[in-house]
């Protein structure tokens, strides 16, 4: 699409800024020395030919088969979640599984800790995160790497 260039209130096309006439004293691309003040307007709203009407704009569809970036971040987001488990053994002392849970678990507090490590001592089993698979196999490696008997599961039957 073509389109004209406005320095100050006079509209001037392409051609007669880069083209001057040669019995311009001044030339208007001299004129207008502030880069700032240059506006692009389209020819068709300067009067010439199509009657201000816009073309409509194409949209891209990706290729059949193939998934946009935006596709991908709402696949990674939509999938199912996963329970990290702590179960409980009469080989670690309390103390130590609050220390690696806190080390293991991003984010994890000292009350959200020993809860935890309470749990899994009086119950046998506790929730300790819910997370992507991805995740939550790292952090089951990581729990088991310490001594700690962890597993995973999905998150999807009940709470």
């Amino acid at each position: 699409m073509e389109s004209a260039i406005s320095c100050g209130r006079v509209a001037l096309s392409p051609n007669q800024i880069f083209q001057p006439i040669p019995a311009d004293k001044y030339p208007r691309h001299k004129q207008c020395t502030s880069r700032s003040s240059f506006t692009s307007m389209p020819i068709a709203a300067l009067g010439k030919g199509g009657g201000g009407i816009l073309e409509k704009p194409v949209i891209e569809k990706t290729a059949p088969g193939r998934e946009s970036e935006f596709d991908l971040r709402k696949s990674k987001k939509m999938a199912p979640p996963y329970r990290v488990m702590l179960h409980n053994d009469n080989y670690n002392k309390r103390e130590y599984v609050v220390q690696v849970l806190m080390k293991v678990i991003p984010g994890m507090t000292l009350d959200n800790a020993v809860n935890i490590m309470q749990e899994a001592h009086y119950n046998g089993l506790s929730v300790v995160i819910i997370c992507a698979q991805a995740d939550a196999e790292e952090h089951c490696m990581q729990l088991r790497g310490n001594g700690l008997l962890s597993s995973i599961e999905p998150a999807s039957g009940g709470c």
